[in-house]
């Protein structure tokens, strides 16, 4: 089977540094890069591209809310007209520093609010999926399985993948326990890697102890979780020793 591994990254700015992106960088395939919006400045886009391709990890972006005070994290009222232009505004500055250092970007990941909020509207999700494609068809648009974001992404005739989260905790209805909830994260690097074996079966436990079905091209690992680096190198390890190689979205997904 192919599995790819994902990582938020550059998202640190200015003066503050967030995430582990150097020890994580190590362990995983594909890199979700910000773009200035919730968090990563011009300096740390080009940092984090530069050090994704020196250890051979493909490049997505990473675009989100304008919301910088919030992290992305809050829910904001924009139209679909706004979210393509905000999606294809953000992919073309990262796009400015992969083309400068050479690289070319694989795939879109929106980060935070939008995302979870592109799970069940419609409007929202062809926003997005609109600006992708316009800023190229041949990105691939990273999603929940199931979710209306990917079936936009399939109608605007971009290939998508199918994300599970190896450090959050799910609802049975395969969306992310909201992180205001206790046991939202999970830092443990043994229970992490233990629920990343079971994503490559296609099931995960849900918060309430029940054992749904998700199934997925790729898995994040957040780069801001508490011992992220401890956490990617212990599932880098479990999946290397149960023979599974992980590789990045654009070597296998169709």
């Amino acid at each position: 089977m192919h599995i790819d591994l994902n990582s938020d990254m550059g998202e640190s700015y200015g003066a503050y540094t967030i995430g582990a992106d150097e020890e994580v960088l190590h362990f995983v395939t594909s890199a979700n890069v910000a773009c200035g919006w919730h968090g990563g400045d011009p300096s740390v886009m080009r940092r984090t591209i530069q050090r994704a391709k020196e250890l051979g990890v493909r490049v997505g972006a990473h675009p989100s809310y304008p919301d910088l005070l919030g992290f992305g994290r809050r829910v904001m009222q924009i139209t679909r007209e706004e979210a393509r232009d905000y999606v294809l505004y953000q992919i073309g500055a990262l796009r400015a520093f992969a083309e400068a250092l050479g690289v070319q970007l694989q795939h879109v990941k929106p980060h935070g609010a939008i995302y979870n909020a592109a799970v069940k509207d419609r409007e929202l999700s062809l926003g997005i999926a609109e600006g992708v494609a316009d800023a190229g068809r041949d990105l691939i648009l990273v999603g929940l399985p199931g979710s209306l974001l990917l079936k936009a992404g399939q109608e605007a005739g971009l290939r998508v993948a199918r994300e599970a989260f190896g450090d959050r905790a799910y609802n049975e209805d395969g969306t992310l326990v909201s992180r205001k909830i206790a046991g939202s994260l999970i830092t443990d690097p043994d229970t992490v890697a233990e629920r990343v074996l079971g994503f490559t079966r296609g099931t995960v436990k849900a918060i309430t102890g029940r054992e749904i079905r998700v199934e997925a091209e790729t898995i994040c690992l957040h780069g801001d979780t508490p011992g992220a680096g401890a956490i990617a190198r212990r599932v880098r390890e479990r999946l290397e020793a149960a023979g599974i190689v992980p590789k990045p979205l654009g070597e296998f997904v169709r």
